[in-house]
């Protein structure tokens, strides 16, 4: 799109499901950028595939914007390129590491990597007091202050290490990109954790009551739809489907069942499509663009897991997303009625991911090994598989035996 920007042109550019640009028809070579965020930047091209971010749209005037774009493209005439870039990209040319993140940044990592808004909440909100310094101007001491800030606010050394990582990957991309020589983080260490930590997963007792907790909630959504017909039939409408005849009450019922028997995360269950599901071949495919790895997994269904589908898929549509939200669209959210039942179980600190980690533990106390244990959780890496390695039976008790 080609117009002349004014400041009522850029008011009305509104954000679209991809980043579009808008070239000054004024300024040679001035464009803005909109991303879906709603991010607009000023951004100048002095020849194919040869682009920089001016600024941003509100801290830049478009004034500005096109006295840089004219200095530019002046510079690229005279010496190829222009001096801001020539000159490894320092003084007042250099970005800021919010103009950083949001013109070149944000778009790498939407491309190349998923959890992009979780990614960007993150830089948002911890590291808002170094967002508007010049990229060279960040220094390890600024991002150890911000980290020891996080820890006495009661962060967890893990917590902290997580949200370095954000910013760290930022700064490698900088100098990847010739931004900078080298990272301000490459001094600072990662806090110590414990690699390990607490396996949760669910004692004999708790499984029983989460079970027992499953079958009473039905039984009371049976009896509520009873009295609701009842109801109904007294003023001649039309009843609503008669739950004893169905397997289910809702889709909590299976979704659980289904995460206990399968270790699937929480996303991973959102995002199944009855095309992944082979009833007869008693499998289930875990598509790689829905999994956290992106690598695509296929779980054996054991007794419970296959009986679940089947009856499930019975009183389901049969087709698209297995627990489908609404419009067809992915379900995103159980926590009201998951903390609900847990409430109703008398089960405490047990997150729904947990029953991933009670999966992985049931089977690694029942002999598996543990490689297998990491092909069906799908883990990139079995660092993450040996921490149940303690669970093994007997292992380590056998271990010290033979000396």
């Amino acid at each position: 799109m080609k117009a002349k920007i004014t400041q009522k042109l850029i008011n009305s550019l509104t954000p679209e499901a991809k980043h579009y640009r808008v070239y000054d028809t004024e300024q040679p070579g001035l464009f803005i950028r909109v991303q879906p965020s709603g991010h607009k930047s000023y951004m100048v091209t002095w020849g194919r595939n040869r682009e920089r971010s001016l600024g941003q749209v509100g801290t830049l005037t478009l004034a500005q914007a096109r006295t840089d774009a004219a200095r530019y493209l002046a510079d690229a005439y005279e010496h190829g390129e222009p001096l801001a870039v020539s000159q490894g990209r320092k003084g007042a040319g250099l970005p800021t590491l919010r103009q950083f993140i949001d013109d070149q940044y944000m778009p790498w990592f939407e491309a190349h990597h998923k959890g992009h808004e979780k990614t960007l909440h993150t830089l948002n909100t911890s590291f808002e007091p170094i967002m508007f310094r010049r990229l060279d101007e960040i220094a390890g001491r600024d991002l150890e202050q911000i980290r020891t800030a996080w820890l006495n606010a009661g962060n967890k050394p893990s917590t902290a290490n997580r949200k370095m990582g954000s910013i760290s990957g930022v700064f490698s991309r900088a100098v990847e990109w010739d931004y900078l020589p080298a990272s301000p983080l490459d001094r600072i260490k990662a806090l110590k954790v414990d690699s390990i930590g607490r396996i949760r997963y669910l004692s004999k007792e708790e499984a029983m009551a989460l079970r027992g907790a499953l079958e009473a909630r039905e039984k009371i959504a049976r009896a509520q739809r009873d009295s609701a017909n009842e109801w109904r039939a007294k003023r001649n409408r039309e009843p609503l489907p008669d739950l004893h005849a169905l397997a289910f009450a809702d889709h909590l019922k299976p979704m659980i069942l289904l995460s206990l028997n399968t270790g699937m995360r929480r996303g991973e269950v959102f995002n199944l499509r009855w095309q992944d599901v082979s009833l007869q071949g008693k499998t289930l495919t875990v598509a790689g663009e829905g999994a956290k790895t992106s690598e695509t997994r296929h779980i054996p269904l054991n007794a419970e897991a296959l009986a679940t589908l089947k009856a499930w898929k019975e009183q389901a549509s049969g087709t698209g997303y297995v627990f489908p939200g609404e419009k067809d669209k992915p379900m995103t959210d159980v926590k009201t009625a998951w903390l609900e039942l847990l409430k109703n179980a008398g089960i405490i600190g047990f997150r729904w991911h947990d029953m991933r980690h009670d999966f992985a533990s049931r089977l690694v106390m029942a002999g598996v090994p543990l490689n297998t244990v990491r092909d069906l959780l799908g883990h990139a890496d079995i660092k993450m598989t040996l921490r149940y390695a303690h669970l093994a039976p007997d292992s380590k008790a056998a271990a010290v035996e033979l000396i």
